[in-house]
């Protein structure tokens, strides 16, 4: 699984563009810059669980009662602190507020594609290898359910949907991805997406 991660995350595989957004499946949308707003730094991390039987993606379900993105499918992240020294560092803290994971059972292995969001958040989603065995706290405050799926559902294209929904009186299509009773869309499985069309573009390897 290292050596698959190591290759899917170089930089020189073809299937990195190097940037994505939600406008990538909605061209008519006006780009945060273009409406004079400033785009705010923000990391995730993507938390590869190495189980020796099946690679797991860990996941959080947020609190129904936050102001913003409440009940969402998500990676642990938030925006870029000043006293993060970068979007690794920020990530890891991240991870270990929301969800108690530590930072020394995660071995950073590359990045995905930076993600702009329609609410104004360049995201860098930071892939981690994360050792099976953790305890996880969780922030109760924004955290319902921390939960994993195995890597293999996501890497099944069968499983990526396209729907649409009217936001702000325009129609937007975003990926999704429902597991069980938990529904992923939006840019968490647009960068799911991101994950697949990279790792499918090397062979296996120590998984």
């Amino acid at each position: 699984m290292r050596n698959w991660l190591a290759d899917a995350l170089a930089t020189d595989n073809p299937a990195a563009r190097g940037r994505r957004s939600d406008y990538d499946l909605n061209r008519d949308a006006k780009l945060v810059e273009q409406l004079g707003k400033a785009v705010r730094p923000a990391a995730v991390l993507v938390p590869v669980v190495n189980h020796p039987e099946q690679p797991t993606i860990l996941l959080t379900k947020r609190t129904d009662h936050l102001t913003k993105h409440a009940g969402q499918v998500s990676f642990p992240g938030g925006k870029v602190d000043d006293t993060d020294t970068d979007a690794v560092a920020a990530a890891l803290r991240e991870a270990h507020e929301e969800i108690g994971l530590m930072a020394d059972r995660v071995e950073i292995c590359g990045f995905l594609d930076t993600y702009r969001t329609g609410t104004g958040f360049e995201i860098t989603p930071v892939v981690g290898l994360v050792s099976p065995g953790f305890e996880l706290v969780l922030q109760e405050s924004e955290v319902q359910a921390a939960f994993e799926v195995p890597l293999d559902f996501f890497l099944d294209r069968k499983n990526h949907q396209r729907q649409s929904a009217m936001w702000q009186g325009v129609r937007r299509e975003y990926y999704a991805m429902p597991y069980g009773d938990y529904f992923i869309w939006g840019a968490t499985a647009a960068m799911l997406v991101n994950l697949c069309d990279v790792m499918e573009t090397v062979r296996e390897k120590g998984r």
